[in-house]
């Protein structure tokens, strides 16, 4: 026979929509509830969290136990910002026809007997600031369908346990609002599984990673992975996903990213070369954006009545001489 009206009182701490660490703790806390809920054989529990000076009251029960506490957001670019190599974006724009083409290739071609659940799951592997967040996004924008960003730190967990139920139910949210499901710093949930495991927070990673294929070989709906560091994959998820790489942009697509990011609402001088900015090497566009960036807040800061080729070429160097110093930790000045 059930308990009933069980509650549980929390004080000390904020629930905040907005704050990472928060929705880490609602989403730990949901599942030790529905944890205690089981093994006590408790039909509802009510936890009354002390906040300030205000008693915030949520009932908790099965339905709201099994959500991962990750919000939904309306992608913030468009394909038309995205500027990359053509034969990335090409796949790209092959991977968003997927659905449209999907009754036709796997219904009367037949290949759902080959492929059971049709999907759209790419891994977007390559430098920082090439462009894959944006190109993420953009997707989302142009299939019209909200994006649903989350990283490995929103997933893991230092509980056994955790691990497979968040992933399980990040797609499991993913697929109710039929949105996309993009996973950042995929690396650290898509590395090899560890061997001759010993302790019970390894064998957690591991009941992780192995439900992460599970819910990819299932899923019928987008997700999309994005890394820096691709090299450290399992093979068993690169063989189940697409991978397209986002390289570190030539000169041509230099061009083409300083003429877009240059906005016409910029006041400039007459002396901006843009292609002389272009042959500047080893940027990738979110240098040239923050180049542009900072360059306007410097000249504004500065009094300046307009952007000057001087302070865009100032402050490129001081992007690509920081990088350097951390990279490599020298001192020389850059000369570009």
């Amino acid at each position: 026979m059930k308990r009933k009206n069980v509650e549980i009182e929390f004080s000390g701490f904020e629930i905040n929509e907005d704050n990472l660490a928060s929705t880490l703790l609602r989403t730990r806390l949901n599942r030790d509830i529905q944890d205690f809920q089981d093994k006590e054989n408790i039909d509802s529990i009510k936890v009354i969290i002390i906040n300030n000076e205000a008693n915030i009251e949520k009932a908790y029960n099965n339905e709201d136990s099994k959500k991962i506490g990750i919000r939904l957001s309306n992608p913030l670019y468009s394909l038309d910002q995205l500027v990359i190599e053509n034969e990335t974006l090409q796949e790209i724009l092959y991977s968003i026809k997927t659905f449209e083409v999907k009754s036709i290739v796997f219904d009367d071609w037949g290949l759902r007997k080959m492929e059971p659940f049709p999907k759209i799951a790419l891994n977007f592997h390559g430098e920082p600031g090439t462009g894959k967040t944006m190109a993420a996004h953009a997707i989302a924008n142009e299939l019209k369908k909200k994006i649903m960003a989350i990283s490995y730190a929103e997933i893991e967990s230092k509980y056994h346990g955790e691990g497979p139920k968040n992933v399980k139910d990040a797609f499991l949210k993913a697929k109710e609002n039929d949105a996309i499901l993009f996973i950042d710093e995929a690396d650290s949930l898509l590395s090899k599984r560890l061997l001759n495991v010993t302790q019970g927070s390894e064998q957690a990673i591991n009941s992780m990673r192995s439900q992460l294929l599970i819910e990819i070989e299932n899923y019928e709906g987008i997700v999309i992975f994005a890394t820096n560091f691709v090299q450290n994959y399992d093979k068993a998820f690169t063989t189940r996903i697409k991978n397209i790489e986002f390289k570190m942009p030539n000169e041509k697509i230099r061009k083409i990213i300083w003429s877009k990011y240059l906005l016409q609402s910029i006041p400039k001088d007459g002396n901006i070369n843009i292609s002389k900015l272009a042959r500047i090497k080893n940027i990738c566009g979110r240098d040239i954006k923050n180049a542009i960036v900072g360059a306007s807040i410097k000249a504004v800061v500065d009094k300046k009545q307009c952007l000057t080729y001087e302070y865009i070429e100032n402050e490129i160097k001081y992007i690509i001489s920081s990088k350097e110093k951390l990279l490599n930790n020298i001192d020389e000045p850059v000369q570009i």
